[in-house]
């Protein structure tokens, strides 16, 4: 299954972009990320077989181990995509989310978009980890 990074906004030469590309690459599973312009541009097209998880406040604050049951279960099932979206500065408008297989929160803090970036990297990674039952993860 695909991990797709579609994130609204150029995170150019940073030490946030050192930390995604070194999550990114760690990630033994197929992984892209897509940096859209932050107003306007279209998204990628969703195939039927894809599952949108916007990253949103009021989303569902979901545990590493939670996080990663979800991805193995969408695996499992033969999604073939799971698009996770990172909005502008305003967010995703009403119908966005409504379209959304899952609304996922990094808790009900406002984190910059290069930080949510990050942490979205590092939890794709955690998650593919305690899939493969790799020790990176612990829990207690």
């Amino acid at each position: 299954m695909l991990l797709h990074i579609v994130a609204r906004g150029r995170i150019g030469r940073s030490p946030e972009a050192e930390l995604v590309d070194r999550y990114i690459k760690r990630i033994t599973w197929p992984t892209r990320v897509t940096e859209l312009p932050d107003r306007g541009g279209k998204l990628p097209i969703v195939e039927p077989q894809t599952r949108r998880v916007m990253l949103d406040e009021s989303g569902e604050i979901l545990g590493s181990v939670a996080f990663a049951t979800q991805l193995g279960r969408w695996r499992d099932d033969g999604v073939r995509e799971a698009r996770f979206m990172i909005g502008a500065a305003d967010g995703f408008d009403d119908a966005t989310r409504a379209d959304a297989d899952l609304l996922l929160s990094f808790g009900r803090a406002t984190w910059p978009h290069l930080l949510a970036r990050a942490m979205l990297a590092e939890q794709l990674f955690r998650a593919v980890s305690i899939l493969a039952n790799h020790p990176y993860h612990r829990e207690g």
